[in-house]
């Protein structure tokens, strides 16, 4: 691993902050540490005598796992904390909570919370790299990052490849993160959904708006599809998963008639039957599964970096 390109940042707080420059720098990294991961022995001793702590207020499978296999496969000595069976149930401030893991000599703090904005306003208040791993409706820069990556690995460059986002535009981090990468990237990039999932002013990110599901895949090469994040909606948005799934899914007879070839992809996890069909999701145009490998390789990526950048 070369040590003389480093990331014009020390935390990643969301793609919003940080470069192209960055990106493809995090994608050329990427590219060596999914090597490593295909080898035998898929440890590498880079990140020995560095503390990582994994701070989850969420749930999470995929990301929580994905973080903690990438910081073992690096030789960090890894931490892992569940809101629900710590003194944040007692009452103790998130301030109060970190600085007490950071006391343990912590280098590196990866966390998810159901707030956005909490990433940064710890950046500004502790000394250890910060990654956000998903903040509230805010950001998932690391999602978003595989999700491109994964998007190169197929289509070569992004630059001019035209791009939909379907779903629950109004509460996805993955969406937002998305459209920023994207955007950064040289893609062409439209959102898709109902009315009343699809945010206000989204247009002025630089994106198109469209509520058409099958023109949308007619006109794309790839499609980023989104579960309807239910948990986060206060009020009913949909009359019903049933009425989406036959508006809005997207099944193999739909992808036959497109005849064309266009990627489908899906952060996980997947509700099959509504936004997306067993036939679609396991079909030969599905990179899901790739995004998943993919997402070990990039977190290795990111924190090599970030740890390198002190």
């Amino acid at each position: 691993m070369s040590d003389k390109a480093q990331l014009t940042t020390r935390h990643l707080l969301g793609i919003k902050y940080i470069s192209t420059a960055d990106i493809e720098l995090i994608f050329d990294t990427a590219d060596e540490f999914k090597d490593v991961i295909n080898r035998p022995i898929k440890r590498v001793p880079t990140l020995r005598d560095v503390t990582i702590a994994n701070i989850f207020f969420e749930n999470s499978t995929r990301t929580r796992i994905s973080f903690e296999l990438a910081e073992k496969r690096l030789s960090a000595d890894v931490i892992n904390f569940s809101s629900s069976s710590s003194s944040v149930s007692k009452g103790e401030t998130l301030l109060d909570t970190v600085n007490n893991i950071l006391s343990m000599k912590v280098d590196m703090v990866v966390i998810r919370h159901p707030a956005a904005g909490v990433p940064i306003y710890l950046s500004k208040r502790v000394k250890a790299n910060i990654i956000n791993a998903g903040d509230g409706t805010h950001e998932h820069p690391t999602q978003a990052l595989l999700d491109a990556y994964s998007l190169k690995s197929k289509l070569g460059s992004l630059k001019g490849k035209k791009i939909v986002i379907v779903g629950d535009i109004l509460h996805s981090r993955v969406a937002l993160s998305n459209i920023f990468c994207l955007n950064k990237l040289g893609a062409k990039v439209r959102v898709c959904g109902p009315p009343t999932l699809i945010p206000k002013h989204i247009a002025s990110l630089g994106v198109e708006v469209s509520h058409d599901v099958e023109a949308c895949l007619r006109w794309c090469d790839a499609a980023n599809v989104l579960r309807i994040q239910l948990e986060r909606q206060e009020i009913p948005y949909l009359p019903s998963l049933r009425e989406y799934a036959q508006y809005y899914g997207i099944n193999a007879a739909m992808l036959n008639r497109i005849e064309k070839p266009i990627t489908i992809m899906h952060p996980g996890p997947i509700n099959r039957g509504v936004e997306l069909s067993s036939d679609a999701a396991d079909s030969k145009q599905s990179i899901i599964l790739e995004q998943v490998e993919n997402g070990v390789a990039i977190r290795m990526a990111v924190l090599y970096l970030l740890a390198n950048r002190n």
